[in-house]
């Protein structure tokens, strides 16, 4: 499969990463580390193995890629307003788009650009982070639940998970997107948003008492604004006690939202919190823990 990756930071460095090592045609669309991995090549340091991928196809411009038959979208959601301009010219008659963003309304957007039956969406369950440029440490998880936009009968949604599973990432493909999206968010929203405050990993909020029952208070409210949305039925209170028990496992782990503060630059900031808490305000359902961290991140954006 001829594969184009938009958004090549640690997620799109790993996943196109594997994708190519088991066979298929990756061209990665690159900016700061278009030197160090078109010289030296693509290194994973992995839970599963570590590895390197001497030649990979590094491009600076959609343009000189072309039609591709996959575009795989990592970009962080605050350079949304660059969609069309990056992913116009990998476009074909038969070409899907799969997101694998944050958040929320990622779909809409791109549905809105190319065709609701080009968009696929996938939740990825993944921790890694770039290290120096050309470096992907995969720390652990990695699997994909992946579903379409608009349903349909076809195969190719099956064909991309089949195409994942060969590549070594768990991949299932899923009747609910949105659900699966709500989901990710009982993890995201507490996580990304306390330690991006805190500037803690997620192993800090977890060890001292306040702060991981806050988790647990947060992921409460996720959770019953999830299972108002009219497409959107019976998340389980039980998923918060399961994911603050994985996490606990993640140690010194640090989120994407984290690092973003961390090294100065923008937050997923609407994505993450903006349209969930919008989506939530439309059932009157209240989320005061979550309106608050969001109106913290948005004034220490401003600093």
């Amino acid at each position: 499969m001829r594969i184009a990756i938009v958004g090549a930071g640690a997620l799109g460095l790993y996943y196109g990463a594997v994708l190519q090592r088991s066979g298929n045609d990756v061209y990665f669309l690159l900016r700061s580390d278009y030197e160090a991995i078109t010289t030296r090549g693509l290194t994973v340091h992995s839970v599963n193995g570590d590895f390197h991928l001497q030649a990979v196809k590094g491009f600076r411009s959609p343009t000189e890629i072309g039609i591709v038959d996959l575009v795989l979208v990592g970009l962080k959601t605050f350079a949304n307003q660059f969609f069309s301009e990056l992913i116009t010219p990998l476009i074909g008659e038969t070409t899907r788009i799969l997101t694998l963003q944050n958040g929320l309304g990622n779909e809409e957007q791109l549905a809105a650009l190319f065709g609701e039956d080009k968009i696929l969406g996938g939740v990825a369950y993944l921790c890694s982070n770039r290290g120096k440029p050309g470096v992907v440490h995969h720390l652990s998880e990695g699997r994909i639940l992946l579903g379409e936009y608009l349903p349909a009968s076809g195969t190719i949604t099956e064909d991309i998970a089949s195409c994942f599973r060969a590549a070594g990432v768990e991949c299932r493909v899923v009747s609910d997107l949105k659900r699966a999206r709500w989901e990710k968010l009982v993890w995201n929203i507490p996580f990304n948003g306390l330690c991006a405050l805190t500037l803690k990993p997620v192993d800090a909020l977890l060890c001292f008492d306040l702060t991981r029952c806050l988790v647990r208070d947060i992921m409460e409210e996720v959770i019953a604004a999830a299972n108002a949305q009219v497409l959107v039925k019976n998340i389980p209170l039980s998923l918060a006690d399961k994911m603050v028990d994985s996490s606990q496992k993640m140690g010194q782990y640090k989120p994407s939202m984290l690092i973003d503060r961390l090294e100065r630059r923008p937050l997923e900031l609407d994505a993450i919190f903006g349209v969930p808490l919008r989506l939530a305000a439309k059932r009157n359902v209240p989320m005061p823990h979550v309106q608050q961290i969001f109106a913290l991140l948005q004034l220490v954006e401003k600093d």
